[in-house]
């Protein structure tokens, strides 16, 4: 009778907790080689069946015969949804349980790779999160598949060992040769920025391009009206955001890791995240089952862009809203619940009307283009900025680069910074209502300015803070101290100019 213990990683949404797997085994009298089995105590009932067969099948097809024992392997805490990364471990513990693999030599590691029936360990998502929930155990020397070995290498203190097949880690753990590890200096966050477009590209267009740098430089949501350029504006965005800092550059780059793109993490530079308008609610959100974060969780930090936004579905559309508000998606399903980051710069852009003809060849009815825009209605209240895009820009003429744009931008920000720095928040447009009226008051004359256009109707007592906020950036661009009344103007002018274009 034989007993071996060893861990590894689960994740519950981007949250990964180590789970330690207990392996016992007594021989069965009179049992024929292969006739004892393995049982699996602590997996969803639905998921020991395919996790046992394809161990089994792994052990028998590439590592020492089968041990002929009765092998029962404890997963605690017991999960209620099995990640086949823990294969690797479920097999290994098997095995030392057994006699064939000295137990010693898997205490202090943790295993992570799913099983093919042949012994191949397959890549895994999530290796990055899983990777550094080790690290911040105490754990240090991980075994992962080779094809994550580069990705796993990027985080600090991990020994990160690559492993191919099951019977290469078998036969290295018997002979004490588990020692290899990953060693890659080119796995480090990647500095250089992989957007090659530039606001100097963007002709014309004014009014957007001063609405995108006060987004930037406030944190605001964008919303662009109109058949110009509103794409090309939207994919330079990310190009004037301040860089992502360590941390948040990790955070994103897990994000990616779990979503199954470690490739496409953008490393320094905030994230542009664009999906197509027949795209599903789990894509845009999320999926529960299959534990994978959706595009909104790709923009986290970073651009989550709707082209043609009324082209898609209500039900993506209205959930947007709760992301907006709590910098987060919350997703339920099979007995479980999951949480992923989605704190973004929405920048949502519409044609004048569905039609997909020019404006002049146009014949959709004033009712017609009313109920187009109607469909964004619950996001627009959430949207402080607007600006509309023309195709022929009579003013068209080389802009800024981006360059020039973002170092506004990052000025503005490090003086936001500075005001909020004994707070929880980052941005101007984090700033609840109530701290932002009584923290950081406005100048009189700005104040009223605004309270003449909430009395007169044009906007909500939601809509007055969502305008403070855009005077407070007006503000930080221009380096003053407190907004006067030619910021709070600006506000108001940046919140009314898409509803102008659009009445014309």
């Amino acid at each position: 009778m034989g007993h071996a213990s060893t861990r590894s990683v689960t994740l519950t949404g981007l949250s990964a907790h180590l789970i330690d797997i207990d392996a016992d085994t007594h021989a069965e009298a009179g049992a024929a080689p292969g006739d004892a089995g393995l049982h699996v105590v602590g997996l969803p009932e639905l998921s020991v069946w395919p996790a046992r067969a394809r161990i089994r099948a792994a052990i028998c097809n590439g590592a020492p015969p089968w041990p002929d024992t009765q092998v029962t392997v404890t997963v605690t805490p017991a999960l209620p949804v099995y990640n086949a990364a823990a294969d690797l471990a479920l097999a290994v513990a098997a095995l030392a349980a057994a006699g064939l693999i000295p137990p010693e030599r898997i205490a202090g590691r943790v295993f992570l790779g799913e099983l093919a029936l042949d012994g191949q360990i397959c890549p895994i998502r999530g290796v990055l999160p899983m990777v550094a929930a080790a690290v911040r155990a105490g754990i240090s020397t991980v075994v992962v598949p080779a094809a994550c070995a580069r990705e796993a290498a990027q985080v600090p203190g991990a020994v990160v060992i690559p492993a191919t097949r099951l019977a290469d880690v078998v036969d290295d753990l018997c002979h004490g040769t588990l020692r290899n590890p990953h060693h890659d200096h080119g796995s480090e966050v990647a500095l250089s920025s992989p957007f090659a477009v530039d606001l100097a590209d963007v002709p014309g267009n004014p009014a957007a391009r001063r609405a995108l740098e006060v987004c930037a430089a406030g944190g605001h949501h964008l919303f662009l009206s109109g058949d110009g350029p509103a794409t090309m504006l939207a994919e330079r965005l990310p190009g004037i955001l301040p860089p992502l800092t360590g941390e948040t550059a990790r955070e994103v780059a897990e994000i990616y890791s779990l979503a199954g793109h470690p490739g496409r993490a953008p490393g320094v530079t905030p994230p542009l995240s664009a999906p197509h308008h027949t795209s599903t609610a789990a894509a845009v959100f999320g999926s529960v089952a299959g534990n994978r974060p959706g595009a909104v969780s790709l923009a986290h930090c970073g651009v989550l862009h709707l082209a043609d936004a009324p082209e898609f579905a209500s039900p993506v559309l209205d959930g947007l809203c709760r992301p907006l508000d709590s910098g987060q998606v919350h997703l339920t399903g099979l007995g479980r619940s999951v949480r992923y980051p989605a704190r973004f710069t929405l920048v949502l852009d519409t044609r004048p009307c569905p039609c997909p003809e020019r404006r002049e060849e146009c014949a959709c009815t004033p009712e017609v283009k009313r109920r187009y825009r109607a469909r964004l209605a619950l996001l627009l209240s959430r949207v402080a900025v607007r600006a509309p895009v023309e195709q022929r820009d009579t003013s068209a003429r080389a802009g800024e680069p981006s360059a020039t744009v973002a170092a506004r931008v990052l000025a503005a920000r490090i003086r936001a910074a500075h005001r909020l720095a004994d707070t929880p928040w980052r941005t101007n447009a984090e700033i609840p209502a109530p701290d932002l009226r009584t923290r950081f008051p406005v100048t009189p004359e700005a104040a009223e300015l605004l309270r003449s256009a909430a009395n007169a109707g044009l906007v909500t007592a939601d809509g007055l803070s969502r305008l403070l906020r855009v005077a407070w950036t007006l503000t930080d661009l221009r380096g003053a101290d407190r907004p006067q009344a030619d910021d709070a103007a600006g506000a108001l002018d940046l919140w009314k100019r898409a509803d102008t274009d659009a009445a014309r």
